[in-house]
């Protein structure tokens, strides 16, 4: 894409909890960063329970700060705290005997 007066950038955003996930196609002024195509695609106001400026977005997986200059085909993630780091929970299912992936077992 020319970088020329009015040039956009065609960028996705996503965003996921537990029970739903969301994918927003969004066309940006060149020169946008990624704080405001979250403050573009309305996010906040579909997960209001989360504080998206204090969250730590990435760009196809690589984390990146709030004012990183999107480009054009760029897809800005949005990732949720953790709950448990993951190492912890891999120390608790091996002291239950259980593998990641696999359901609790039913008592006898």
């Amino acid at each position: 894409m020319s970088g020329g007066r009015g040039a956009e950038l065609q960028v996705e955003l996503v965003f996921a909890v537990r029970e739903r996930q969301r994918l927003i196609q969004l066309t940006m002024p060149q020169g946008s960063d990624v704080r405001q195509a979250i403050d573009r695609s309305g996010i906040a106001v579909q997960f209001p329970q989360f504080d998206f400026a204090a969250l730590q977005a990435g760009i196809w997986g690589r984390p990146v700060q709030q004012d990183q200059v999107l480009r054009d085909g760029d897809r800005v993630e949005i990732y949720r705290p953790l709950l448990i780091d993951p190492r912890e929970a891999r120390r608790k299912l091996a002291a239950e005997g259980r593998l990641m992936g696999q359901p609790p077992q039913e008592p006898d």
